[in-house]
């Protein structure tokens, strides 16, 4: 038997042939907007993921970019063959002598003061040293005494030697007379020594100056006890009508210094002035310290213009050419050990390499040994820049403006 279904159903009844269909659909419907959900949240929490590990990643390269300091580069460029250069010296008197007491006494008076040009055997001062002219007196008194009894040994050996030719006396006397008037002369001959000793010491109480110079100092005033030896200084003289200028020559330029050879010399206190120096000797030894060579030039003062304790400059000149590469002073890295200038190796690689100087002017300086033409100078490098250093290079004049900086 046939059932239709019913083709008008009332309002609000369900037939119960659609009812099974639509409770079975409904979980499939859930579960499938619960995966569709999961995989939103899924595909959410990965971009976020990866949104902070490539923010991560650039934060670190830029982090490691700004660490690396940011600096220009320039070549160096050659420069002149160098036929001069140019070494402070210090410049010394030809003669410096302190002057001591050579005897103990008083300071009666001193005739010279500071900046008096003395000759040599002028007297700079007396002492008094009344215990010294005792001592004298007695060692004098003793002489008179040694030499009396001398006397009377002479004259009876002299007796007795003729008296034993006659058999008058014995042998044995003559020759204890002998003796005894050798033995009272050698007291004499000791104490004239005794004398003469004392006098040189009395002497000293006039003081008088070695040779022809100034005096520079004058520690000394009348009235004063005086110790001899080294312990006090009287006065302090210097012979300043040739001065000495002592340089220390860089091991490279040695060789080229020779004995006589015309030195010129300028000094801060007489711009545009140049005084004529003659090279008169060397160590003829390197220092193994600072590799350099001690020279001596003597100047000619006797206008009295330089003074002693000043400071030279001593132009040099080489016959040897020595090829060189300027650079910017400014390049220059001041180091405990050496002075060192540096370059970029590898595109962004700072290497730093120790450099000799030659001459140097101020703004530019010559570099004799350590770089190459075609290096790579980093300019005004920061102080603590290392060897091994990776740096950002820009050019020249395109250097970022620090902030703050208009």
């Amino acid at each position: 038997m046939n059932h239709e279904p019913n083709p008008n159903p009332q309002p609000g009844v369900e037939s119960y042939e659609s009812a099974p269909e639509s409770s079975s659909s409904s979980p499939k419907k859930i579960l499938t907007g619960a995966v569709v959900i999961l995989l939103i949240l899924a595909v959410l929490a990965v971009a976020g993921i990866l949104r902070r590990m490539h923010a991560h990643t650039v934060l670190a390269e830029r982090t490691h970019d700004l660490a690396a300091p940011t600096v220009s580069v320039a070549p160096a460029r050659p420069g002149a063959p160098v036929d001069t250069f140019v070494l402070p010296g210090n410049v010394t008197a030809y003669t410096d002598a302190p002057i001591y007491a050579r005897t103990d006494g008083y300071l009666v008076r001193w005739y010279y003061d500071i900046g008096s040009k003395v000759k040599k055997g002028a007297l700079l001062a007396t002492i008094d040293t009344p215990e010294l002219d005792k001592q004298v007196a007695q060692a004098e008194s003793d002489l008179a005494t040694a030499q009396a009894n001398a006397n009377i040994a002479r004259i009876q050996a002299e007796r007795y030697s003729g008296l034993v030719k006659s058999d008058a006396v014995s042998q044995q006397d003559a020759d204890t007379y002998v003796n005894q008037a050798a033995a009272t002369a050698a007291t004499v001959h000791s104490a004239q020594a005794n004398v003469q000793r004392l006098k040189e010491l009395q002497s000293f109480e006039k003081v008088y100056a070695p040779f022809d110079g100034v005096v520079t100092a004058r520690a000394v005033d009348t009235g004063q006890l005086i110790s001899q030896g080294s312990g006090a200084e009287l006065f302090h003289m210097q012979a300043i009508e040739t001065l000495r200028v002592y340089a220390n020559v860089p091991q490279v330029y040695a060789q080229t210094l020779k004995r006589g050879m015309k030195i010129d010399l300028t000094f801060p206190e007489h711009p545009g002035k140049i005084f004529a120096g003659t090279l008169v000797r060397t160590a003829d030894a390197i220092d193994p310290a600072s590799r350099t060579l001690l020279a001596e030039i003597d100047v000619n003062n006797r206008s009295g213009e330089l003074l002693p304790g000043s400071l030279a400059q001593v132009h040099f000149k080489t016959p040897i050419a020595v090829p060189t590469l300027i650079v910017p002073t400014s390049a220059l890295i001041f180091r405990r050990d050496d002075m060192e200038l540096a370059t970029v190796v590898d595109g962004d690689t700072a290497h730093l390499v120790h450099v000799r100087i030659g001459e140097d002017d101020g703004a530019t300086v010559q570099i004799v040994s350590g770089v190459n033409p075609g290096d790579q100078i980093i300019q005004d490098p920061p102080d603590s820049l290392v060897d091994g250093e990776r740096v950002n290079v820009v050019q020249p004049g395109s250097m970022p403006t620090p902030a703050g900086e208009l």
